[in-house]
């Protein structure tokens, strides 16, 4: 007889060891902005999700950690493995997010749409996982800021026009802001609010 997780696909087999080392994956692509970072964790991602973008949330998100998906995601499978793994509440308010997961090409919503926090806590603020055609291949941006060693450049590509400038904007708002994390199959990068973008070619 097949069971929910059967149906819905596979999370953790060894939840507290590899949460652990999806969490030190997670904190060092933050950490080291604009470094490539692997989720090598056999999980069973649904439709919609990549896995780097499934281990994310599967490590980071639980009851008390809202999501916002893109309706589409929201009603099908994609929502229904968080709902079953996570216990997370998926809701259709962006403002009110702890973590979002947006398709880099869509037009909608502006990273503005989430909680950048406020000065009293700006830890409150939505981490926006944004998934992308690749992480290479796009158009080349240059990257400041700390945890990175001078500067350092990064192309991912399948973004809307104009995201970069949706970035700078974000890291204008430091210490508030929201924290982005790109993602393609297995890999992400992750950029914090305090990342600068200097430069696009």
């Amino acid at each position: 007889m097949a069971t929910n997780e059967t149906l819905i696909g596979a999370g953790f087999s060894d939840p507290v060891f590899q949460s652990q080392g999806a969490f030190r994956a997670l904190l060092a692509a933050l950490s080291e902005p604009g470094q490539v970072r692997e989720l090598a964790i056999a999980v069973e991602p649904p439709a919609g999700l990549a896995r780097a973008t499934a281990l994310a949330l599967l490590t980071l998100a639980d009851y008390e950690t809202p999501i916002w998906l893109p309706p589409a995601l929201r009603d099908g499978p994609a929502g229904a493995w968080l709902r079953f793994h996570c216990g997370a509440a998926l809701v259709e308010d962006p403002s009110r997010v702890a973590f979002a997961v947006i398709d880099g090409a869509a037009l909608e919503p502006k990273l503005a749409a989430f909680n950048p926090s406020d000065d009293q806590f700006p830890d409150r603020s939505t981490t926006v996982i944004v998934q992308c055609a690749a992480l290479a291949g796009g158009e080349a941006v240059t990257l400041e800021g700390p945890g990175i060693a001078g500067t350092c450049e990064i192309a991912p590509s399948g973004l809307r026009p104009g995201f970069w400038g949706e970035v700078a904007a974000n890291a204008e708002l430091y210490p508030c802001g929201v924290d982005l994390v790109l993602s393609h199959g297995a890999e992400l990068i992750g950029l914090p609010r305090s990342t600068q973008i200097l430069e696009t070619r």
